[in-house]
């Protein structure tokens, strides 16, 4: 995927997840300040890829480590992705669903068993349907749709993530609402007839919320009355880091949750020095940099829930996107092991 400079708004952009990602950017800490503290947060964890594990006195955290590439302005197909966790010591990776459409039987087998053997699991595919767009576009991809879930069962992946608008120029929340539980409904019930679960991750920045003339769906409550309305029994949240901080949502609310609710998990912090309102979707920094989103208590609640979904990093960071692949890895999974030492000693159910 390859690293852009220009901005885009998150709200107007429609399409996939990955195409969101290959638009964004986000001016923040200068290249040399970057990895000064990814530096940092490296001599502070150690390499080990267990070391954001519970002790031994408590039952270990069940959340995996994802890498997710475009995320983090790596630019990396499949195999090269499996690759960079191996040698960083990520515990899962995004699976690329039309890479592994094209993959024959046999090349198939040496992927899954490639990734048994350097105990790599898969983490949230991105959808590969446009549902905010024209009926047209939203009708092409969901034909599409069938090949691709089957070639992501095949190699045994089981979620699925994408994220939704939180405001509307056109559409009124309740035509809103009435669209995304009907197109949302074809797209879950695809996946489900191939074993898949779809994460729904909603938007909370203030600043994006205000540039939409109706607003529409930004917290977990709403969300999860989408997901109630849907009603195919194999949706759930993509939870952000970010989204919780930004919608005012609690820890209570998350301790709400069952680990089933839970597809997916981003995990960011927020610059210093900004009020919320001032903070941009587009600019946020790894986890535990600023210490302005409280990682540790969003983290606590999810392990107390026995969530096990992947974790992954998506600060749309540009100092962090202008890293070499291997350099951006390690900051980045530094930052991952740093939040999860936090809760190694937190209590579980």
């Amino acid at each position: 995927m390859a690293k852009s400079t220009s901005s885009t708004n998150r709200i107007e952009a429609a399409g996939t997840r990955e195409e969101w990602l290959a638009r964004r950017t986000s001016p923040t800490l200068s290249r040399r300040a970057f990895v000064a503290r990814a530096t940092a947060a490296v001599a502070a964890t150690t390499l080990s890829p267990l070391v954001w594990r519970a002790s031994a006195r408590t039952q270990p955290v069940r959340m995996t480590l994802c890498l997710s590439p475009g995320a983090i302005g790596v630019q990396a197909d499949q195999l090269e992705t499996i690759r960079l966790a191996a040698k960083h010591g990520f515990t899962a990776v995004e699976p690329f669903a039309q890479f592994l459409a094209g993959l024959d039987d046999s090349k198939r087998e040496e992927l899954v068993g490639d990734l048994k053997t350097k105990g790599i699991a898969w983490g949230a595919a991105g959808l590969p349907v446009d549902f905010r767009g024209d009926d047209a576009r939203f009708e092409q991809g969901l034909a599409e749709l069938p090949r691709l879930a089957a070639a992501l069962q095949r190699c045994g992946a089981t979620r699925v993530g994408t994220w939704i608008s939180p405001g509307h120029n056109t559409l009124d929340k309740d035509a809103n609402f009435e669209r995304h539980q009907q197109r949302l409904k074809k797209v879950a019930q695809v996946l489900k007839d191939h074993g898949l679960r779809l994460g729904l991750e909603y938007v909370g920045t203030p600043s994006l919320r205000a540039r939409s003339k109706h607003p529409f769906l930004y917290n977990l409550s709403g969300t999860r009355a989408l997901i109630a309305a849907i009603g195919t029994g194999n949706i759930g949240l993509v939870l952000d880091s970010w989204h919780w901080w930004t919608a005012g949502d609690t820890e209570a609310e998350l301790l709400g949750l069952r680990n089933e609710d839970v597809v997916a998990v981003d995990l960011n912090d927020a610059p210093a020095g900004l009020t919320l309102e001032q903070q941009q979707d587009g600019q946020r920094e790894l986890p535990t940099a600023t210490g302005v989103i409280p990682v540790a208590k969003f983290l606590t609640a999810l392990r107390q829930i026995g969530c096990d979904a992947p974790i992954r990093a998506e600060p749309f960071n540009k100092s962090l996107n202008d890293l070499e692949n291997d350099a951006a890895c390690a900051a980045t999974i530094a930052a991952l092991r740093k939040a999860m030492a936090l809760i190694e000693s937190s209590p579980t159910r």
